[in-house]
């Protein structure tokens, strides 16, 4: 007999269980189905060495949402972050630095160093940016408006509209400026140092399969920075335990709201029923039935592998298929004899807790795309480094540590039908010797270490073409149009079938904010108020 729930959801990452919990905390029967054998999907903590445990796949924490901390009451279950005493370290050559972070008094007198015009323009650098955070974070908790919804569409578009619509002319400028420009283009406005350009421009690859000159790519930054930790906007954390301590504890709210969580269940197709999505497959062949089916794993796995393109309006899977996935990532972790020494900065400091990237330029970053394309991996990769064991002696022995090394640019896809599965070690002793060339030593203290290419993150954790947002988070793949223009809102194209991912708005990162909204949003779908208001 097929067991029946008001809610399946598919996948046990961070979003999947922020929307059970909402789900179950409103009366709701709701059963999460996770296909490997950890809760957490790519924000989990791992042993990868004996006595060695590190964040995995994400790594750091700033985007989390309050509202969804406080509701879980995380804190009361363990959750601790550990703020940044810098945000980033930038080794530049054997002898110089830059550190950003630490207060608006502290970085203005390291940006001094390099150039007193770009100190003296930081403080209207930062007011502008906050002003178009704060935009974002205003609605990162709401449904976009769904285009072709009726009433309801035009009310949200007239509610959500409001904000941009009252702020001054020159915050619209700003506004439009970070939606539509590149990166440097953006920041050659505002700067006129290589290495303050480099130390911004950075948010604006991280995890972006593109260079910081492809139009669109400042609003990637910008998605970096309207994050807050501890009430302190903009600022980034570690997660004490990795990762993964954030979505055991979510876990932990689920079960006690009442959710059943299935680890090793995979699913292997959505079952729908004339026009409505009513059931899972799993792999065994069991059946499971849902009035909701939501879908917390990337547009590009579902609609591609986990339906039968029959079951889909033709215009939607073309449109699918197009569908921009990919962010040309490498993923890391290393067990460490001992910290590094970098030549411009060999002592231990702040610095090593702050992180630390190697990218000294925009046209650095460049370049490593351009390599990337037409070979497959960067000749220079850029390479940010985070050592949380500086600050959380649970991960690594006493008197060692652990790294990670979040990497760009490395093609999703190998170029003359090369494997990653060849040439993964190549990629690894490539990213390796660029920090040697900056930090003297760091090889030799290397003891172990855990590699994630894109077709490992793509194999290990769904993420297509290794992409950590779940589609490129491009103008066209935002707001309403994630991930396709009449299918913004959470809401699949057949009835019953929904998406709480970061496929869906405001997008990547540990954020929760898809799993809230996606809860509201079939929550509504099931009253008799939100149906009038869809038919408009």
């Amino acid at each position: 007999m097929t067991k029946s729930y008001d809610a399946v959801i598919i996948g046990g990452g961070h979003n999947g269980l922020v929307c059970g919990f909402y789900l179950a905390r409103a009366g709701k029967k709701v059963r999460i189905l996770e296909r490997r054998d950890v809760i957490g999907g790519a924000a989990v903590t791992e042993e990868f060495h004996p006595g060695f445990r590190n964040s995995v796949a994400s790594y750091t924490v700033s985007l989390l949402q309050p509202k969804v901390i406080a509701d879980m009451k995380l804190p009361q279950r363990g959750y601790r972050a550990i703020e940044r005493p810098v945000s980033n370290f930038l080794p530049l050559s054997d002898t110089q630095y830059l550190k950003a972070g630490g207060g608006l008094a502290k970085t203005q007198a390291e940006f001094a160093r390099f150039s007193q015009k770009d100190a003296d323009a930081l403080p209207a650098y930062y007011d502008s940016l906050e002003a178009v955070a704060d935009v974002l974070r205003g609605l990162a908790l709401k449904a976009p408006p769904n285009v072709g919804d009726g009433l309801k569409s035009l009310i949200d578009a007239a509610k959500q509209g409001f904000g941009p619509a009252r702020m001054p002319i020159e915050r619209q400028r700003d506004l439009l400026d970070i939606f539509t420009k590149s990166a440097r283009t953006f920041l050659d406005a505002w700067f006129e140092s290589d290495p303050i350009k480099a130390v911004f421009g950075f948010d604006a690859v991280v995890g972006n399969w593109a260079s910081p000159d492809t139009p669109g790519s400042a609003y990637v930054l910008l998605h970096h920075v309207f994050g807050e930790v501890n009430g302190n906007k903009g600022a980034w954390a570690h997660s004490v335990g990795g990762m993964g301590a954030i979505t055991r504890y979510m876990a932990e709210a689920c079960v006690e709201a009442g959710v059943e969580i299935s680890l090793e269940t995979p699913v292997t197709k959505v079952l729908v029923d004339g026009d409505r999505a009513t059931a899972v497959r799993l792999e065994s062949g069991e059946e499971i039935a849902g009035k909701a089916i939501v879908a917390n794993v990337g547009p590009k796995l579902l609609y591609e592998r986990m339906m039968d393109p029959a079951d889909l309006p033709a215009d939607f899977l073309r449109r699918m298929h197009s569908f921009k996935a990919g962010s040309g990532t490498f993923r890391m972790n290393v067990a460490l004899s001992e910290l590094p020494r970098f030549s411009a900065l060999p002592e231990p400091g702040e610095h090593l807790s702050s992180g630390i990237i190697i990218a000294p330029t925009l046209d650095y970053m460049d370049r490593a795309f351009t390599d990337a394309k037409e070979t497959g991996m960067s000749k220079d990769p850029i390479v940010e480094m985070l050592i949380p064991s500086t600050v959380d002696d649970t991960l690594a022995p006493e008197g060692q540590h652990v790294a990670s090394l979040f990497c760009q640019q490395f093609a999703p896809q190998l170029p003359d039908g090369r494997s990653w599965d060849d040439e993964r070690e190549m990629a690894a002793d490539l990213i390796i010797d660029t920090v040697e060339k900056y930090a003297p030593g760091f090889k030799a203290s290397v003891i172990a270490r855990q590699l994630h290419s894109p077709l490992d993150l793509e194999r290990k954790f769904g993420l297509v073409n290794g992409d950590i947002m779940h589609g490129n988070m491009s103008l066209d793949q935002l707001w309403s149009a994630r991930p396709v223009l009449g299918n913004g809102a959470y809401r699949g194209p057949v009835k019953g079938l929904f998406m709480c991912g970061a496929g869906t708005h405001p997008g990547g990162g540990v954020t929760g904010a898809p799993g809230h909204n996606a809860a509201q949003e079939i929550l509504a779908s099931s009253s008799r108020i939100g149906k009038l208001l869809r038919k408009g």
